[in-house]
């Protein structure tokens, strides 16, 4: 597991990292004075990309005003919000756009940034729900006063009228003054938002509050009998409690992600040059520093370990529950387990450039993307505003026409605006997606496109390459003693300039120090070649080298040969073995009604076995990666929807071309870019988990539109019709936000 892919930018369809941009922010923009400063990441294509934390992310319909926000601001090329993180990733190329204007064109919208941090997340849904809380319990007991009063107000009923208008105006002075107090997160929320010219879900909240409580004040200075501060109260408290079980439940479905960040280590034992140890908070940690990590510490930083051996818990990051052993040299990445003796090791990155950062980072762009279903939800979420307040206008002017009262018309018209909320829509398919990318990652699995999920859903063929694949890649070049020191180190010279397994396998048997080449250049499928005083060299395939096919035996051992600057042809044999599941996974995959297929470069012998062995009958030997990408073209031109799973260089091309792909954390860097799905551990089982957990998430995905969609359907015309109260009202637009996130959810428990 080297480098799991660029920067979460690059995930996004963004250009990799390369520097960063300071960016001051607007003192208005920002909570809290002091917090001028983040920054854009810049690639080499000249493209920014800024992440920011948003405040004042209220309801789904939220998302389609911040990104337009961010979009009117000239040369901003996207801009993507997370419902769940509040993140707002914003790119533009450069000098066409700058990070102030965005930062400004979202203040007027009436939302505040910071600068992103995970752990701001949290901070801000922690205050966010001490706020509701308080106000919850505001409520909560101002609404058991108040009921005391009315059980006596409603079986009073020859109580003097006296003695009933001192009732009312008791439960005036308990409730008026908690509606000020309870029903400040959602006054503050459709102010900010008519401050800044648009409206969202707590504007026809806080307007049926105000007109519920101002009704009944007017009732009661004027004698009438159509007084409902009890249901007023009751109201906001429903409300209130809605939206904090709808904060408590998406803190819940984001969590995976959060408790990779709480198992950060927060500061570690730094050994000094001169021996002497100093404990260091995290974020002071550098490159080159020296770590000492005792015997139960989790590493602090990624680095290279120092010390002789060490055994390692690395299931926080692979999902794999074996202890694995490492030894001097080897690459250990942060949030991994020291189960063994003390260790060190020298850092190599450090705080949010460690790969458990980046994990996170790839988590929250997967989310943040843009399926057909979440298009769908969106462009429904959107058109909230405008057609409640229609629909609620209209309400009330029917009422009056039919002759009504203009209480019985106020209230029914307040019912509209509660219940017509679109959090239930704008939830169904993000928390599904969180839900899902959670699993995937406690199974050691990360998503990098937000509508992978979607697409692989619909695939009904599996394509796999065989080196490194359906086998572990862990080869080991076969007697090596039988190899004279020159030609070992030509191999090896050539042989470590490449990731491919072979390579990386004739590398680790290297007996002496490689010879010096030049122009090492590597053809994707063939193998590699450079020059030498005497001539070229190459290394690689037969038909690379000009070996015939009668040069060797034809035996099943994967192979790579060196052809020397005299023409002097040397075969290098290794051993490998199939991954410990890949019987199971083959079984499984046409037990789901999957066509499986094999398509290797190796040898019609090698590939053959492997294809007896697993009980694969469609498979081809000797493929290029055009041949590869070639026969997902004609797979895909048949109808068919393939996923292609795979891990080299010259499987680039074909992860591309197929519907959907993945490849092993260890794969070829081009490899990873190129897939849609990257699996953290060595288990090949990891196609299975993703095919189940799709189709389990389209499932749910549809039984929250149909939740969502029934809610409306039912709810509306009895609003409008008037067998809605207010409060029942609050009680059923909470009841169908959270019932839809809890059926997301329930894809955690599933098998």
């Amino acid at each position: 597991m080297t480098a799991i892919l660029d920067d979460a930018a690059s995930a996004a369809g963004c250009c990799p990292a390369s520097q960063a941009v300071p960016v001051a922010f607007p003192d208005e923009a920002v909570t809290g004075a002091g917090q001028a400063g983040t920054f854009a990441q810049t690639g080499e294509d000249g493209r920014h990309v800024l992440s920011l934390l948003v405040d004042g992310i209220t309801c789904a319909a939220c998302i389609a005003h911040v990104e337009k926000a961010a979009r009117s601001v000239p040369g901003v090329e996207f801009a993507r919000l997370n419902y769940s993180t509040r993140r707002l990733q914003v790119g533009w190329q450069e000098n066409s756009a700058d990070a102030d204007s965005i930062v400004t064109a979202l203040a007027a919208r009436g939302y505040k940034a910071t600068p992103y941090a995970p752990e701001g997340v949290s901070e801000g849904d922690d205050a966010a729900l001490k706020t509701l809380l308080r106000a919850l319990g505001v409520a909560g007991f101002a609404a058991m006063n108040v009921m005391l009063l009315s059980v006596s107000l409603w079986a009073g009923s020859d109580m003097a009228p006296e003695t009933r208008l001192l009732f009312q105006w008791l439960s005036a002075l308990i409730v008026l003054p908690a509606i000020a107090y309870a029903g400040q997160p959602f006054f503050r929320a459709a102010l900010s938002a008519l401050r800044g010219g648009r409206l969202n879900m707590d504007v026809p909240i806080s307007l049926a509050i105000i007109l519920a409580a101002t009704m009944s004040l007017y009732q009661t200075i004027t004698g009438g009998d159509e007084i409902y501060f009890d249901a007023s109260i009751m109201l906001l408290f429903f409300l209130l409690l809605g939206r904090t079980l709808d904060l408590r439940v998406r803190a819940k479905a984001r969590s995976a992600a959060q408790n990779l960040l709480a198992m950060r280590s927060r500061a570690a034992t730094v050994i000094r040059s001169d021996g002497t140890r100093e404990f260091l908070q995290a974020e002071h940690i550098r490159p080159g520093m020296t770590l000492a990590v005792a015997s139960g510490e989790r590493i602090p930083a990624d680095g290279t370990l120092s010390s002789a051996t060490a055994t390692l818990d690395t299931s926080l990051l692979t999902g794999e529950t074996l202890p694995e052993s490492a030894r001097s040299g080897a690459t250990v990445f942060a949030g991994s387990l020291n189960i063994g003796d003390p260790l060190e090791l020298v850092v190599t990155a450090a705080a949010d450039a460690t790969l458990l950062s980046e994990i996170v980072r790839l988590m929250e762009v997967a989310e943040q993307g843009r399926a057909r279903y979440v298009r769908l939800a969106d462009r429904v979420a959107a058109w909230y505003a405008p057609v409640v307040h229609g629909l609620g206008a209209i309400t009330v002017l029917a009422w009056l026409w039919s002759g009504a009262g203009w209480e019985t018309a106020l209230l029914n018209g307040i019912a509209v605006l509660i219940i017509t909320c679109p959090c239930a829509l704008g939830l169904a398919v993000p928390a599904v997606q969180v839900v899902a990318g959670g699993r995937l990652l406690r199974a050691g699995i990360l998503i990098k496109s937000g509508d992978a999920l979607e697409r692989l859903a619909d695939v009904d063929t599996v394509v796999f390459d065989k080196t490194g694949t359906l086998t572990t890649g862990a080869l080991q070049l076969a007697d090596p003693d039988r190899y004279d020191e020159a030609t070992m180190a030509l191999a090896t010279a050539l042989a470590q300039e490449s990731r491919h397994p072979l390579s990386r396998a004739l590398t680790a048997a290297g007996r002496s120090h490689p010879a010096t080449i030049r122009n090492i250049r590597e053809t994707p499928g063939f193998g590699l070649s450079g020059e030498i005083e005497a001539g070229e060299i190459r290394l690689g395939s037969r038909t690379w080298v000009g070996a015939g096919e009668d040069a060797a035996p034809e035996d099943t051992q994967a192979e790579i040969w060196l052809r020397d600057a005299a023409g002097n042809l040397t075969r290098f044999t290794f051993d490998d073995e199939l991954r410990r599941d890949a019987v199971e996974t083959v079984s499984r995959l046409r037990q789901y009604g999957m066509a499986v297929i094999l398509l290797s470069g190796d040898r019609t012998p090698a590939v053959r076995a492997i294809a007896e062995t697993l009980g694969i009958r469609d498979w081809r030997a000797g493929c290029l990666p055009q041949d590869k990408a070639a026969r997902l073209t004609a797979l895909s031109a048949e109808g068919r929807k393939v996923l292609m799973v795979g891990d080299g260089l010259n499987d680039a091309p074909a992860l591309a071309t197929a519907h959907v792909s993945m490849s092993p954390a260890d794969a070829a860097d081009i490899a990873q870019v190129a897939a849609d799905f990257i699996s953290l551990g060595d288990r090949l089982g990891a196609v299975c988990d993703c095919l189940t957990t799709a189709r389990q998430s389209r499932r749910l995905v549809w039984q929250n539109f149909a939740l969502a969609f029934g809610y409306n359907a039912i709810a509306i015309p009895l609003a409008i019709t008037g067998f809605v109260t207010p409060l029942i009202a609050a009680i059923a637009m909470s009841g169908s936000s959270i019932i839809v996130t809890l059926n997301a959810l329930r894809l955690k428990w599933m098998s």
